[in-house]
């Protein structure tokens, strides 16, 4: 079993030699960590970006360095993510929209832990799945068997072509409502804010994705498809631009959820005008569509865009 002194790595270099490490066991192989702190983040990256597929195990404990025995899984007996399970069905995904459970942002936590935090029955999620399980199929939503060139151009050509029309509207329709029902319902003002900081964000993230990151996936479908040799992007490896990528899909997330819980779960109040029901109506929309959009990525396009530049740079 091999033993890795972190301390004596270059600080920007520690995780990814860490995670090279990982990636390179077999089911059931271990190697031990050894710094200086207490390496805890490591563990929350290791399950953001790998899912639960390992265990950590404290050999030693601090204060003055820690041990921490890193074993991979064995794949067989490895627990799904809820963002995997939707990735393999997604009418899935109807079933924890109903129970509150976030399968995109947060898609890297298990069923158990989901339903745990949330304070759910985690049985009945599970009966609701079963359900959903012995419904049948409708191929058409099969995205996780998709190319990833062709996901990618979905991607842009649907999700992100509706954020684009939506924004005028949802600007126009937030500031208004601010500004003539900000005295009574002060509620509405945050969510006009909010939603600025939503659209600036997401305005500059897609243009990182389209003019960086889908080029680069497009890259890699291309030279795994024709045999090609595949040059080093400047971003090092994809999974720089997709960590990127990851916190800001969680921070447009969370922007989303203070959204929704200050309009009260999208529910306008009883003297809304016209207006007021039009942006929450479409407020909601926007949520269902962005989770969706973020679900693609996260959970189907990114993930098989990091196995695929490793198979190839493996080869």
């Amino acid at each position: 079993m091999e033993n890795l002194d972190v301390t004596l790595i270059e600080p920007r270099l520690k995780h990814p030699t860490i995670f090279k490490h990982f990636d390179e066991l077999i089911d059931g192989e271990s190697f031990v960590i050894h710094n200086d702190h207490d390496p805890k983040p490591l563990y929350y990256q290791m399950i953001a970006e790998r899912g639960n597929i390992f265990t950590w195990e404290y050999l030693t404990n601090g204060p003055e360095f820690w041990e921490v025995k890193i074993t991979k899984q064995n794949s067989a007996n490895a627990t799904d993510t809820i963002g995997e399970m939707v990735a393999k069905d997604y009418r899935k995904a109807e079933v924890f929209r109903k129970f509150g459970l976030d399968f995109c942002c947060g898609g890297k936590k298990t069923l158990e832990k989901a339903c745990e935090k949330k304070g759910l029955n985690v049985s009945e999620v599970k009966s609701a799945l079963a359900e959903i399980e012995n419904q049948e199929s409708n191929t058409s939503e099969d995205y996780n068997s998709w190319e990833l060139d062709f996901l990618a151009d979905y991607i842009v050509n649907k999700h992100h072509k509706y954020i684009e029309n939506s924004h005028p509207m949802l600007y126009e329709f937030s500031q208004k409502v601010a500004r003539v029902h900000g005295d009574r319902h002060p509620e509405v003002v945050e969510i006009a804010n909010y939603y600025i900081e939503v659209a600036e964000e997401l305005n500059h993230h897609m243009h990182k994705e389209e003019m960086i990151l889908f080029p680069y996936i497009k890259e890699l479908v291309n030279a795994k498809r024709n045999n090609l040799p595949l040059e080093t992007p400047p971003f090092g490896t994809i999974q720089n631009p997709i960590n990127m990528m990851e916190e800001e899909h969680l921070s447009a997330g969370g922007n989303m959820d203070k959204i929704k819980e200050l309009s009260n779960n999208f529910t306008p109040p009883d003297d809304a005008c016209n207006s007021y029901r039009v942006l929450f109506a479409k407020l909601k929309e926007y949520e269902f569509d962005l989770h969706h959009h973020i679900h693609l990525e996260n959970n189907i396009l990114f993930k098989k865009a990091v196995d695929l530049e490793n198979e190839l740079l493996n080869a």
